[in-house]
């Protein structure tokens, strides 16, 4: 009878756990901030209201005390030393900035220029009517762009309209103040004034 070699079953190798899929690098705004793996530092320093003891801690630990809180570890300081890190809700927090950000664009002062134009010979009358208007505009947050316009050989009266412009520059020197002296822009001579910021 040939001989038959006898093999032993292998014993089988124990199941490892499912390993858990990395996950996807995240694309990042230039103003978003490392989070959780993407920190690489090998402690951070925690603060926050949440935190029971605030101080230093070994990034595993840090990231671990996040997990618990099913948070995310943000570095809120990165050139700290050690880096300071928050546990938070990193999205809840990107939505608060950007309508932060937002509120701010929106209240954001425009600056709005009002014109005020003058000939080299304007009378009183018409003077003390455009100052009444600059004030007005001056009050109200605007600048006031003054302006002389000579007409053919009445530039031959720059000086007389430089005149006029110091003068209304200084009949309004409680509402504003002048950026510059008057400059002459081809056939215009223009000054802007700025108003006075409000306490």
């Amino acid at each position: 009878m040939p001989y038959k070699p006898h093999f032993s079953p292998r014993p089988s190798a124990p199941r490892s756990k499912p390993e858990r899929p990395a996950q996807p690098l995240r694309k990042k705004d230039e103003n978003e901030l490392d989070i959780n793996n993407e920190i690489k530092a090998p402690q951070v320093r925690l603060v926050g209201d949440n935190i029971e003891n605030p101080g230093i801690y070994p990034i595993a630990q840090a990231r671990r005390m996040a997990e618990e809180l099913e948070l995310d570890l943000v570095e809120i300081s990165a050139k700290a030393d050690p880096p300071v890190c928050k546990i938070l809700d990193y999205q809840k927090y990107l939505y608060q900035q950007k309508k932060k950000a937002k509120e701010i664009k929106a209240n954001a002062t425009k600056v709005v220029i009002k014109e005020i134009r003058f000939g080299p010979n304007t009378d009183e009358h018409d003077f003390q009517f455009k100052l009444k208007h600059a004030q007005e505009f001056l009050e109200e947050g605007s600048k006031v762009k003054a302006s002389v316009f000579f007409r053919g050989r009445s530039i031959q009266f720059a000086d007389q309209g430089e005149k006029l412009l110091l003068r209304f520059a200084v009949e309004l020197e409680q509402y504003g103040r002048a950026e510059h002296m008057p400059e002459l822009e081809g056939k215009r001579m223009i000054m802007m004034i700025a108003p006075i910021k409000k306490k």
